[in-house]
């Protein structure tokens, strides 16, 4: 049991990566954070920061006609988004990178859209916006997720995997905060409903349990990390009116 952290990893990697998407959201809610987004060219130079395997990369790719570059730094999630890319015939388009967001190699100024879904809380959301603004052409957007605290007094065990995942997730207000001391103008936001967190994640995520449940039958180690990676969907069920994920979108100005 001395390697359980890489194990762990090693585990939750062969659970994800095989998912439509890595985290809450849908197409619908792409579609709906692009609308908000005023002002942008027909062609427009989009960045999209910790895209994993990306499930909305494809998605920008289909309601847009820009051009995009998906950084994340898992390279075998990059791999996998490369054979997707391939798949669907956007590799000219489209480029995926292996990389740090907290230090990106594009020069100042290079893109019309920065999309972000579920990835700041790694670099802090304070820092994601300094160097979005950066990054971000006069009047370019940045559009993107971020867990949200919206019920006081959650139980512990949601306390718990909080204070251990993202000890400084706050409230949209604390959000919005920060978008106005970054000086960004704020386009809009809205809460993802629950079928973000369900179609495309966690009931995908309950059925790759399963087969990886049956893979690894003979493995008590391997099998306790899938039971540990399970109490993330069965807590959303029963308590998320605790939080949330909600969509925002800001302008540079």
């Amino acid at each position: 049991m001395t390697d359980t952290p890489s194990r762990f990893w090693k585990i939750f990697f062969e659970v994800y990566e095989a998912l439509p998407r890595q985290g809450p959201g849908s197409r619908a809610c792409a579609e709906k954070a692009l609308s908000l987004c005023k002002g942008l060219p027909p062609n427009p130079a989009i960045l999209d920061l910790g895209c994993g395997t990306g499930g909305q990369t494809l998605h920008l790719a289909e309601l847009t006609c820009g051009s995009i570059l998906a950084v994340d730094h898992h390279g075998p999630s990059i791999e996998r988004l490369k054979a997707k890319l391939a798949e669907h015939g956007l590799s000219q388009r489209v480029r995926a990178v292996t990389g740090d967001m907290s230090r990106l190699e594009q020069p100042p100024e290079s893109f019309d859209l920065i999309w972000s879904e579920g990835a700041f809380y790694n670099i802090g959301i304070d820092n994601a916006l300094r160097i979005c603004q950066g990054l971000l052409r006069p009047g370019g957007c940045l559009a993107f997720t971020e867990a949200v605290w919206r019920k006081e007094n959650p139980p512990p065990e949601v306390k718990t995997s909080f204070e251990l995942e993202y000890p400084t997730m706050g409230w949209v207000k604390d959000v919005l905060t920060a978008i106005h001391k970054c000086g960004f103008e704020l386009l809009g936001h809205f809460t993802l409903p629950d079928e973000a967190w369900w179609n495309d994640f966690y009931t995908p995520m309950q059925r790759r349990l399963e087969v990886l449940r049956a893979t690894h039958a003979n493995d008590g180690e391997a099998l306790s990390i899938l039971d540990q990676i399970a109490q993330e969907p069965e807590m959303h069920h029963r308590f998320s009116a605790f939080y949330a994920y909600e969509f925002f979108v800001v302008r540079r100005q």
